[in-house]
């Protein structure tokens, strides 16, 4: 019976037939993840994924220190390993031979140096992008991965439930970071699936600030953006809090963010454009005169990578279908006074609704 990342690289490989591309080399960590069940960082060092479409056969070159991992790991039955000491396209034509006329690639995850390498080795290969066809398959999630996502997401909200009951006046942003860091461990993280965030007072007005050793104060908001790997898959959410006493201005400031969260909850559906999404949830801010102070996308997509495909922002008109897993984060951001995200997980169901998987609550909380 066919495992869920033979039927993925069996897609794959019907696109590169139809292309006619003879080896297509797939090296984003994330991909390789994708196609073979084997989830490693390999650094500076070479991995790939490389489909041989001549001989019909698939080899994962791995760096050495990773070959039993990959073993254990992945479903690959051909697995080469590379030293340090070894020249990793010579270790490929080596393998697999050096006449080789098209080459696919992931235009992104190539960088100028490894091409380099490419060409030295297969100096008459024409090279092609083949990413576009592997970001259509990833970008529509299976059930099995909503459900891997959803795992992501229900511990990041335990944390989070648990993390804010800390906070007090005068504890600082690395303080409380760091007790929501220990969470994430403690409830089962594979580890965060990106820095957190955790930003107080004027400093909240800062989309992707880090934290430091503000001290909390009476009044303050509190943002707190985190999310979680469990399983290779991520969770990303946002809340933010008032500490003390909330202003009748932190309050309305508040409540416009929420409305614009529910507002480009209420647009997804399959059949739209994603631009709409965005559209939905700017409006709302912007008719209330703060559009100025919403300067970035309404969301992006989520799975293996914290972010991925769709970018659902005002000037993307691709059409929303089912299987598409993205964040809906509207905010405000207001300099000296500081700044609100409420950030949230839809996914777009098998009858084209949407579907919130997060469930932390979006009321304001003072802490």
């Amino acid at each position: 019976m066919n495992t869920v990342y033979e039927t993925r690289r069996k897609k794959l490989e019907n696109y590169l037939g139809e292309q006619q591309i003879e080896l297509a080399m797939i090296t984003a960590p994330s991909n390789v993840f994708y196609y073979t069940g084997f989830n490693s960082d390999p650094h500076e060092r070479f991995m790939a994924l490389v489909f041989d479409m001549r001989k019909g056969e698939i080899t994962l070159f791995v760096p050495l220190l990773d070959e039993s991992s990959a073993a254990l790991a992945s479903d690959i039955q051909k697995i080469i390993p590379i030293s340090d000491a070894e020249e990793p396209f010579e270790v490929v034509s080596n393998t697999l031979g050096a006449d080789i006329a098209t080459f696919g690639v992931e235009m992104k995850a190539l960088s100028l140096f490894r091409y380099n390498g490419l060409k030295s080795f297969y100096p008459k290969a024409t090279v092609s992008n083949i990413e576009d066809a592997v970001n259509a398959q990833r970008i529509k999630k299976s059930a099995h991965e909503i459900k891997a996502a959803q795992k992501a997401i229900d511990i990041i909200e335990k944390v989070l439930a648990e993390g804010i009951k800390t906070v007090k006046i005068g504890m600082s942003e690395n303080e409380l970071t760091a007790e929501l860091e220990f969470l994430m461990r403690k409830f089962g993280a594979d580890g965060p699936s990106f820095s957190t965030i955790v930003l107080s007072g004027e400093k909240s007005a800062l989309p992707h600030g880090s934290p430091g050793e503000r001290a909390f104060e009476k009044g303050d908001f509190l943002l707190i953006d985190m999310g979680v790997i469990k399983d290779g898959y991520c969770s990303d959410i946002t809340r933010t809090f008032v500490i003390g006493e909330a202003t009748e201005e932190q309050k309305a400031i508040y409540q416009i963010v929420l409305e614009s969260n529910k507002a480009g909850i209420n647009a997804v559906k399959a059949g739209v454009e994603l631009k709409s999404i965005d559209i939905a949830a700017r409006n709302v801010i912007s008719e209330k005169g703060y559009g100025d102070y919403f300067n970035n996308r309404v969301g992006h997509g989520l799975g293996i990578e914290v972010h991925e495909e769709p970018s659902v922002h005002e000037g993307n008109t691709a059409i929303a279908e089912k299987g598409l897993l993205f964040t809906i984060e509207p905010g405000i951001y207001l300099p000296e006074l500081g700044g609100v995200r409420i950030e949230d997980i839809v996914y777009i169901n098998d009858d084209g609704e949407a579907q919130v998987l997060t469930s932390y609550p979006k009321e304001l909380q003072v802490l």
